[in-house]
């Protein structure tokens, strides 16, 4: 059921609109008698008919889908993916699937409207304004599919792999995910009947190496409902891909993964580091981007022999190894990670480098604690970022020079606003785009004291 909220007294269902600028989110800004409506699967310029799809009497704004294109963009492309076409959707009735919001785009057109937003965001909630080129990696495919190294699931009533509209609590069960990578479609888990199970999370190394299938169970499942689940898996993997497959149990209330065909664990590598990454482990999804944004961080921050550095919110250690590598036998580095999982495997992954301190723990709790100053500090906050408290940490820190990565206009836009006020400046600022056919991108920034 979607989330709407259109009682009897609201205007039509469906809206004749012309689309105006992108906004933040996957948006485009139109206007209905005054009021703003943001839609979907739309273009600037373009003339839609857009279906509403929350649009209280009294809301500051609605939300609406594009059902049909009355007047198209010279940008509009046919979409790659059926059931994320919101034309072919709106057609039967139904919204489309996310996860591909901008596959109606041409390619340089989305980084050109990408360009925009952050410039947006950046002006609006940092107080700076700056022109934004975003970067493609090297080896990007020319159509922008099969990036991805991680895939999220959803099940459907009888058991097959499903995803979610925007906003909404429907099922549209899937056949395929063309921005995965061939590794992970090539694993037929389409003909795996998945019923015991609320999600599936899939992971296939970028290098290679045995993919992992990781199952969020329902409640109550048995444990002879995953064992029969794993075999179903490993077999469909056999037949299709010929390739070895783990299949991992993950309970997020206790916080336990349970084996059950294979290992819990994907080996991956950047920098010239291996890392063990645990079915539940954070790693960036694009198959170039632990490459690309470890190369832009020791660029940008120039780490030196014998520095004190901090690496805030770490992961599995994705940047700890190589800043290690800059700051030496004689330098420190802290690696601060909130999740349990992930931190053990930074410990296991950095244990070599005796110059690496790894805390788990909240990383405002963990500052609060720490005595001394650090000379640089590199940031990879969650999207929602890293927050006025750890940025007032950060600064009175007095690092030399601070590095933030982020995967959100808006969040990063509001953090630097809050370390300007400390007395900071932007520096060098890189966009890239890590995700093509949606909204989203990843940036790099180096904020510095004049």
């Amino acid at each position: 059921m979607t989330r709407e909220n259109l009682p009897e007294m609201n205007p039509p269902r469906e809206l004749e609109l012309t689309v105006g600028p992108a906004a933040h989110g996957g948006h485009f800004v139109a206007r209905h008698e005054g009021r703003v409506v943001f839609v979907r699967h739309a273009l600037p310029g373009e003339r839609v008919r857009a279906r509403l799809t929350d649009a209280g009497p009294k809301a500051k704004f609605w939300r609406a889908d594009t059902v049909e294109v009355l007047e198209a963009s010279p940008s509009r492309v046919a979409h790659f993916w059926a059931p994320a076409d919101a034309l072919k959707a709106g057609s039967r009735g139904r919204l489309p699937v996310g996860g591909a919001e901008f596959g109606h785009i041409e390619l340089g057109e989305q980084r050109r409207l990408k360009a925009g937003i952050f410039a947006e965001q950046l002006k609006r909630l940092g107080g700076v304004e700056r022109e934004i080129s975003v970067e493609v990696p090297a080896d990007e495919n020319p159509d922008g599919l099969g990036w991805r190294t991680r895939a999220s699931f959803s099940v459907a009533p009888g058991g097959r792999l499903a995803m979610h509209p925007h906003r909404s609590d429907d099922l549209v069960p899937v056949q395929e995910m063309p921005l995965a990578s061939a590794a992970i479609n090539a694993l037929s888990l389409w003909e795996v009947d998945f019923t015991g199970a609320d999600r599936v999370e899939v992971a296939a190394p970028a290098a290679g190496g045995p993919p992992l299938v990781l199952l969020i169970p329902s409640a109550g499942t048995h444990p002879r409902t995953l064992a029969r689940i794993a075999s179903e898996v490993g077999a469909a993997a056999d037949a299709g891909a010929g390739e070895t497959v783990s299949v991992a149990a993950w309970d997020p209330e206790n916080h336990e993964l349970t084996r059950l065909r294979g290992r819990t664990w994907v080996r991956e590598h950047a920098a010239g580091h291996e890392y063990r990454v645990t079915g539940a482990g954070f790693w960036q999804i694009h198959r170039s981007a632990p490459e690309v944004l470890t190369s832009a961080a020791l660029s940008g921050l120039q780490v030196q022999e014998g520095e004190r550095v901090a690496d805030l919110f770490a992961g599995a250690g994705l940047f700890t190894a190589p800043l290690a590598d800059a700051a030496g036998p004689s330098g420190h580095v802290l690696s601060v990670e909130g999740s349990p999982g992930t931190s053990r495997d930074a410990r296991k992954n950095l244990f070599a480098a005796g110059q690496v301190e790894v805390v788990q723990g909240r990383v405002d709790r963990v500052l609060r604690t720490r005595e001394g100053g650090l000379d640089v500090v590199l940031l990879d906050p969650p999207r929602t970022g890293a927050g006025r408290t750890v940025v007032d940490q950060v600064s009175a820190a007095g690092p030399r020079a601070i590095g933030y990565v982020s995967c959100d206009p808006a969040s990063f836009a509001r953090d630097l606003a809050w370390f300007r006020e400390a007395g900071w400046e932007l520096d060098t600022l890189r966009v890239f785009d890590l995700y093509p056919h949606t909204h989203h991108m990843e940036s790099f920034a180096v904020l510095n004291r004049p």
